[in-house]
């Protein structure tokens, strides 16, 4: 069952995903929580332990070095569970306010947090089959 923990507040759209990431101390909220996170190669060089890494990205090919068929094998695997996650943010996509949704940050964070808890109550009505 796929289910959200937690949004950030929302960004302006001209902002990238590690930069909102990194706004809103992800790592450094991870690592307080001992939790981690698994990030698609948009996140590469967003965490620098190297010992104790709180986000785990893929591997990404250079342009005159091709990866090696244990770096494919460690991407599919990472992108096998991110399926997960992507799942979730697709239940949460299924609102259709949120298709031309033109608010103030503020405000949508808001509707944002709210539509976090009802599609969270959804999934697992569902799951609980009543």
């Amino acid at each position: 069952m796929a289910r959200l923990l937690w949004l950030s507040a929302a960004r302006p759209g001209r902002s990238s995903e590690i930069t909102t990431a990194r706004y809103s101390k992800l790592v450094e909220r991870l690592r307080a929580h001992e939790l981690g996170a698994i990030g698609d190669l948009g996140f590469i060089g967003m965490d620098d332990g190297v010992d104790n890494p709180v986000v785990i990205t893929g591997y990404k090919a250079a342009r005159t070095k091709p990866l090696t068929s244990a770096k494919k094998q460690v991407n599919k695997l990472i992108a096998s569970v991110r399926a997960v996650c992507e799942h979730a943010f697709a239940h949460l996509k299924n609102w259709r306010i949120l298709s031309k949704l033109r608010l103030h940050v503020r405000h949508t964070s808001t509707l944002l947090r709210a539509l976090h808890v009802l599609t969270n109550l959804e999934v697992t009505r569902c799951a609980l089959g009543w």
